[in-house]
């Protein structure tokens, strides 16, 4: 009785959120500044001409007119909406974005607890988390925009859940298809060696290449042949909205690193630090591998806005809830990171920038502004120092094999 009483309010206090979200659309002056989702709406009506990728909307953001940035495939996604009202899409586009934050930490919940996270008490806790990951700045800032960053990390998370190598490569391979950045979810499944979904995966983002050559060959062609790969053309590198490796290390050297030295050895470093860490997890850790995976990827982008980072909502979840939730260093770094999504340190340094394209700043501003990059090196060092037990067993293992002579 005591656990379907905490549902309710969870349920009410979630419901009061979505409340304050849609009154905040429909009755702010700017609440319907959705800017992203005008260019996924707007710009994928231009699909079947030869303009797809001059588009660009520069009515709520004149210091920087938006272009489609997305694979041909995106557009055909998003094309059925434009017939729409907008504030019907709008208003729809957020409901569906809570439902799949809902998703997300469900699905995070039963990664760590298996059947147990059926029980009440873990629904209780995902209503909860919902309610207030509302609030947190990645989905807060994608509600704000529009942006297309819940449904990706959802598609992702089902791929993860799946037991049929067929639907998780087919859905990651979607979701690479609609924006590039979620491919890096195929090395979740190469650290989990099950190179069927790392194929089909490839399979299915090739196929949604090819469905984009056959409804609009030229455009195509201008997408994957010079647009791919254009950091200038998603957006100010250094803006502190940009909490990337590159982002980060721009705005503390003053100037764009691009992808010189400084960029290379970050990227090296990272990698490295990720695989030890990843080295440290249990076998049946799968919610961990993912969110080092993704996390991976977030800093090794060259633009990773505060609003993609909607990962670590799932890395909290792991922290609290996972193998090391007695550890407390890892209930420090989940209160860290709540803190700081919470608050939104990018959007509240963002007032000490000049302009979105302004690099240099103060030290201070640039090192806070580095806040998503140092509390990922912190997290894979922590990882890396609490587990270098577990790899000093697996090398001495390995030693030990290698030394037993042949029969």
């Amino acid at each position: 009785m005591a656990l379907n009483r905490h549902l309710r309010w969870a349920l009410a206090l979630l419901g009061l959120s979505v409340l304050a979200r849609l009154g905040w659309m429909l009755f702010a002056e700017n609440g319907l500044n959705v800017v992203d989702l005008h260019v996924y709406v707007d710009g994928s009506a231009a699909l079947l001409t030869d303009r797809l990728y001059d588009f660009t909307y520069a009515e709520e953001t004149p210091d920087f007119p938006l272009p489609f940035t997305y694979p041909p495939f995106a557009a055909l996604v998003f094309f059925p909406l434009h017939y729409l009202p907008f504030t019907l899409v709008a208003v729809g586009w957020m409901l569906a974005t809570v439902a799949a934050l809902y998703g997300v930490i469900r699905i995070s919940l039963e990664l760590l607890l298996g059947a147990e996270a059926k029980r009440t008490r873990w629904i209780t806790t995902a209503v909860a988390w919902t309610a207030l990951g509302v609030w947190l700045e990645p989905v807060r800032t994608t509600i704000d925009y529009g942006q297309v960053n819940v449904f990706l990390v959802f598609g992702a998370m089902l791929a993860v859940r799946s037991a049929r190598w067929w639907i998780s490569g087919t859905l990651v391979g979607f979701i690479a298809g609609i924006k590039l950045t979620p491919a890096i979810t195929g090395l979740y499944f190469v650290a989990r060696r099950c190179w069927a979904t790392v194929l089909w995966s490839a399979a299915a983002f090739g196929l949604t290449v090819a469905v984009s050559f056959l409804i609009n060959a030229s455009e195509a062609r201008r997408y994957f042949g010079t647009l791919l790969g254009d950091a200038d053309r998603i957006g100010p590198v250094g803006s502190v909205w940009n909490q990337s490796l590159r982002g980060a290390l721009s705005r503390i050297l003053g100037r764009d690193v691009e992808s010189g030295a400084w960029w290379i050895a970050a990227v090296v470093l990272t990698a490295v630090l990720a695989f030890l860490a990843w080295r440290t997890l249990g076998p049946d850790d799968r919610l961990g591998t993912l969110v080092l995976v993704q996390l991976f990827g977030l800093m090794i982008s060259p633009i990773s806005w505060s609003h993609h980072w909607v990962w670590l909502i799932p890395t909290v979840l792991w922290l609290l809830y996972g193998p090391l939730r007695d550890q407390r260093v890892a209930r420090f770094i989940a209160g860290f990171w709540v803190l700081t999504m919470l608050v939104g340190v990018p959007w509240v340094l963002s007032f000490a920038q000049p302009t979105i394209w302004t690099i240099p700043r103060p030290w201070p501003l640039a090192w806070l502004g580095a806040v998503d990059v140092i509390g990922v090196f912190v997290l894979l060092g922590w990882l890396i120092w609490h587990g270098r037990d577990t790899l000093r067993a697996q090398l001495g293992k390995r030693r030990r094999a290698a030394e037993v002579p042949a029969n």
